[in-house]
C-alpha cells in the first residue's frame, strides 16, 4: 500500500505530544456537548451564513440580526466553533469576522459527512447513553429510545418515525449503494454471468434492482424479513421487474428459513456486518446447504483495515459502536481476516478479493465450496 494511505500499523505508534493528547482528551469530554453545537449551527443556519458570506466573513451582530437569534446564542455557538476549528476570524481584518473553516465545508457540503451525522443525530445520539450496559448485557439497551417490544433495530425499521427511518436508511444507502458501480462489472464478468441471484438481506431492493438495469437475463430473489421484503416489492414493481425480482421473506438465523437452492449466485451486501462471527457462520452453513459446486458467494463489506484513508476507518469503527448500543448487541465492522475466517469456517474457500471499490473503500470478497 502507498505509504500516504491509511495502515493498522498507524495504531502500532503513538508519537503524539503530550500536550496535543491532552487536547484530544478534551475533545472526548466535551463530545456530546460539541455534537449538539454544531447542530445547532447546522438547523439554525448559522453556517450556511457564514458560508454565504464569503473570503470577507461576517460578525456575531450581523449574524443575530440577520438570523434573528440573540447575540449571546450566537456567541456561544460561534466561540465554540472556533474551538473546534469549524471556523476561522479573517486574518486580513481588524474586526471579527468569521469565515468558514475546512471543517466547516465538509460540515455543510460532504455527504459522507451529512450522512454520518444525521445518522448520529436521529438513531444514535440518546441510545448511547445505554453503550456501556450494552456491552455488559450483549443487548442493543438503547434501542429502547424507539421502543421496548423490539430486540434488533431491523425489526422495526418501517416503524420509524419520517426523519429518523429518512437517516437511516441515507446512511445505510451511502455506505452499500456507492459501491455498485464497482460491483457491477464483477459480479457479471464473462466467466461468471450469473443468470440467477439470490440476494440476501435485500432490505429496500437497491441491489437486484441495479442487477436487473445492468443485466438484462438475471432474475433476483430478495430474502429479508417481512417488513422489509414488502417494501422491496413495491421498488421493484415501482422499477419496473416485478417479473424479474422476487421475494422470500423470513430471518435467515431461524431454522425454519429454507434459502432457495442451486443459484448462480448468493450476494450479502453490507448484511453480515449485522451479525456476531457466530452468527455469519450459522448464515453461512446455510447458504452451503443451498449453494451447489458452481455457486459464488458475494459478501460486499466496509472493512475497517482495508480503508484508504484514515477518517474512513474511524466511521467504520464508530459504526460498530451503532451495532452495540442501537441495532443488536453482539456485531460489528469486522477485519479483513476475521471475517474470512467466519465463512471459511463454514465450508467455503476464498477465491478473491476486490479492495476499495467506490468512494469509501468496500471489499468485495468472493467465495465457492471448498
Amino acid at each position: 500500500m502507498d505509504k500516504s494511505f491509511f495502515s493498522i500499523d498507524k495504531y502500532r505508534q503513538d508519537n503524539i505530544r503530550a500536550i496535543d493528547a491532552r487536547f484530544e482528551a478534551q475533545k472526548i469530554a466535551f463530545a456530546p456537548l460539541t455534537f449538539q453545537a454544531i447542530r445547532a449551527l447546522l438547523e439554525l443556519g448559522i453556517l450556511k451564513e457564514i458560508e454565504n458570506s464569503g473570503d470577507d466573513g461576517i460578525n456575531a451582530r450581523e449574524l443575530s440580526k440577520k438570523l434573528g437569534i440573540s447575540l449571546y446564542g450566537i456567541n456561544v455557538l460561534t466561540e465554540m466553533a472556533l474551538g473546534m476549528n469549524v471556523l476561522k476570524l479573517n486574518p486580513d481584518c481588524s474586526e471579527e469576522k468569521l469565515v468558514l473553516g475546512k471543517t466547516g465545508w465538509f460540515l455543510l457540503n460532504d455527504e459522507l459527512t451529512r450522512v454520518n451525522f444525521n445518522f448520529t443525530n436521529d438513531i444514535c445520539y440518546k441510545g448511547a447513553f445505554e453503550l456501556k450496559d450494552s456491552i455488559l448485557e450483549g443487548k442493543p439497551l438503547g434501542l429502547r429510545e424507539f421502543s421496548d417490544k423490539w430486540t434488533v433495530i431491523y425489526e422495526g425499521l418501517s416503524q420509524l418515525d419520517e426523519r429518523s427511518k429518512k437517516s437511516w436508511f441515507e446512511f445505510d444507502h451511502h455506505y452499500s449503494d456507492i459501491a455498485f458501480p464497482n460491483a457491477l462489472p464483477i459480479v457479471f464478468d464473462n466467466r461468471n454471468n450469473p443468470k440467477t441471484i439470490i440476494d440476501i438481506g435485500g432490505n429496500t431492493a437497491k441491489w437486484s434492482i441495479a442487477c436487473c438495469k445492468f443485466n438484462e437475463n438475471v432474475k433476483m430473489t430478495i430474502v429479508d424479513l417481512p417488513g422489509q421484503t414488502a417494501v422491496a416489492e413495491k421498488n421493484a414493481e415501482a422499477a419496473g421487474f416485478k417479473d424479474r425480482i422476487s421475494t422470500c421473506s423470513g430471518n435467515v438465523l431461524d431454522e425454519s428459513t429454507v434459502l432457495p437452492k442451486d443459484a448462480d449466485a448468493y450476494w450479502m451486501s453490507q448484511f453480515l456486518d449485522c451479525f456476531s462471527l457466530n452468527q455469519i457462520t450459522k448464515i453461512l452453513k446455510k447458504i452451503y446447504a443451498a449453494a451447489n459446486s458452481n455457486s459464488r458467494i458475494y459478501v460486499l463489506e466496509p472493512l475497517w483495515d482495508k480503508q484508504k484513508f484514515e477518517g474512513n476507518a474511524y466511521s467504520v469503527m464508530a459504526t460498530s459502536l451503532y451495532f452495540t448500543c442501537m441495532a443488536n448487541g453482539n456485531s460489528k465492522m469486522y477485519r479483513f481476516g476475521e471475517i474470512v475466517e467466519a465463512i471459511e469456517e463454514a465450508g467455503f474457500k476464498l477465491e478473491d478479493a476486490h479492495n476499495d471499490l467506490g468512494s469509501n473503500a468496500y471489499s468485495l470478497l468472493i467465495f465457492r465450496k471448498a
